[in-house]
């Protein structure tokens, strides 16, 4: 789906998803440093992204959009294998 086809509010989530995540990305601190956002911050956070996805979950099913996919690593080993047949 493209970003302008999206209705106003599933634009809005998908930009409050991105900034957060940008923000995450930003505050991390390197191994063995402090972060610099507070435990409660970083639950607030988290609880953002929670109502991120299950109001963008509603949108999709009111739209009648089924969406069952999950993310991989492309290094993963595939859980099924393409056989080729041949003609005898």
């Amino acid at each position: 789906m493209d970003f302008d086809s999206l209705s106003k509010e599933q634009q809005i989530m998908v930009a409050m998803r991105k900034t957060l995540a940008n923000i995450i990305k930003d505050t991390t601190p390197e191994p063995g440093m402090i972060h610099a956002l507070s435990k409660d911050t970083v639950d607030d956070i988290k609880a953002c992204f929670v109502l991120i996805s299950a109001r963008e979950k509603e949108l999709m099913a009111a739209m009648g959009v089924e969406n069952n996919e999950r993310p991989f690593f492309t290094d993963e080993p595939k859980t099924a294998e393409v056989i080729k047949f041949r003609k005898s």
